[in-house]
């Protein structure tokens, strides 16, 4: 059976559905004018805005976040069930320097951690893929809501959302929700916690305007948030304060990769003390990129780890992880027969995708596909024994999507699908779902479909059969 001889599903049959509305309507306004016209989106997106929403229908949503939730479960399980408990051990093993292995560490000791992350998914026809499991406070995405809010002004999306029961879910809320449950012990009764967000001072130069944007917009929910970088901070009886205001929750967005730098490092040395100290928590703690690390991923669905999974743990793995190995000499295929990984690798190469294991955000990355076979071999090979590993490449399949004219194109999308911190009172969800957003193009030999690459952004709307 081809994936073209199988059902269609809920999501894409929504996306044909909504199509077939638009060709019926000719209303005056374009569909991303209201997004456009927004200073927070623009600041965030520019003005790449593909022309209508995503849609993922119900069973598949709760689905992958079933599946998500235990996948990090297991994320979470692996310094416990491969390194007799050891986080230092983890960290070493997905190439961390010892600088930053040992902030990590002291951080994995302090507070608790909530899940909270996004991953980055591939639809192959079949089911969602996981190429990436983006583990962090640091994430971008916060606008998601503001960007279904915006298509809303639409007309005739407005009046499908309606009539097809879809909503969708605010990801600001959910990392707001996942912070409380996690930092709840520094959460003061009767006012608003103070929440810093913070980057390091290199960082802090470029991104600060966006992350000024999310300080403001955590009054919508009931947090008194400021924007800084680390060398703001001074620590009067240990207590992070900025402009003489006491901070309760620091709101992490530098990464454990900045702390390869000394001067980074030790500008987070007494944030990191605070923290031990219990005089503020840290939101997310260091250790939370170790687990979403793709040297992780593939330790998940390396064949010599299946014994210490069980049959519904194997079950997901078997179904979310495309094959991912560390680029090492020795390693299993796909079938699980031992190959030479270079000599594999060299032979599929138009499958196969290179990846650092320490970077994010695309950097670093070479799709086998393309490059010619010199260059595959050459990065292959500086790559060997190194914080590198391999995944067989997904294929997407196109999604349909109108192109703000009148007719319609096929796009290839990456799914961001939000993750948080489950309960009862998660907006009706109840499952940890934090929204989603998609990145689109039209280029189906794309090496990661992704903002670097020249995608365009939609929001999704979620529900219905």
């Amino acid at each position: 059976m081809t994936t073209t001889d199988l059902p269609v599903p809920p999501r894409s049959r929504l996306g044909h559905a909504y199509g077939e509305q638009l060709a019926r309507h000719a209303p005056d306004v374009h569909p991303t004018a209201a997004a456009r016209d927004s200073a927070t989106l623009t600041l965030a997106y520019q003005d790449r805005f593909l022309n209508g929403p995503a849609f993922l229908g119900e069973t598949e949503r709760a689905g992958v976040v079933r599946d998500l939730h235990t996948v990090y479960a297991l994320l979470r399980s692996l310094p416990e069930r491969v390194f007799d408990g050891s986080v230092t051990a983890l960290a070493d093993a997905v190439g961390m320097d010892p600088l930053q292995s040992a902030l990590i560490t002291r951080s994995a000791r302090t507070g608790s951690l909530h899940p909270l992350g996004r991953a980055d998914l591939y639809h192959d026809g079949t089911g969602f893929k996981l190429l990436e499991f983006n583990i962090t406070s640091a994430l971008g995405g916060f606008e998601n809501a503001d960007i279904n809010r915006a298509m809303l002004a639409y007309p005739p999306l407005a009046e499908f959302v309606r009539r097809h029961g879809l909503r969708y879910r605010d990801t600001l809320a959910c990392m707001v929700r996942t912070m409380r449950a996690e930092c709840a012990a520094h959460i003061p009764a009767g006012r608003p916690p103070v929440v810093a967000v913070v980057d390091t001072p290199e960082n802090f130069a470029v991104v600060g305007p966006r992350l000024r944007v999310l300080a403001a917009k955590l009054a919508d929910h009931g947090v008194d948030g400021l924007a800084c970088d680390l060398a703001e901070f001074t620590y009067p009886g240990g207590r992070p304060t900025v402009g003489g205001r006491a901070v309760d929750v620091v709101f992490r967005y530098f990464l454990p990769e900045d702390l390869s730098d000394p001067k980074a490092a030790a500008q987070v040395e007494p944030l990191l003390t605070a923290a031990e100290q219990g005089t503020v928590n840290l939101f997310s703690r260091l250790d939370a990129e170790l687990y979403g690390n793709k040297g992780t991923l593939a330790m998940l669905s390396d064949d010599r780890h299946r014994a210490l999974f069980d049959t519904a743990e194997l079950a997901c793995i078997d179904r979310l992880l495309p094959w991912t190995r560390y680029v090492r000499p020795d390693a299993t295929d796909p079938a699980g027969s031992r190959v030479d990984l270079l000599a594999h690798a060299l032979h599929h190469q138009g499958e196969l995708i290179l990846k650092p294991t320490l970077l994010h955000g695309g950097h670093g990355i070479t799709a086998g596909w393309q490059v010619g076979p010199a260059e595959w071999e050459h990065r292959l090979t500086a790559a060997m024994n190194g914080p590198y590993v391999v995944q067989r490449r997904v294929r997407p399949v196109a999604e349909p999507f109108p192109d703000g004219e009148g007719g319609a194109l096929e796009l290839f999308l990456n799914w961001g699908v939000y993750v948080g911190a489950p309960g009862a009172d998660d907006e009706g969800y109840g499952d940890g779902y934090g929204g989603g957003f998609v990145r689109g193009s039209a280029d189906p030999a794309v090496g990661v479909v992704s903002m670097g690459s020249g995608a365009r952004v939609a929001c999704v709307f979620d529900g219905g059969a």
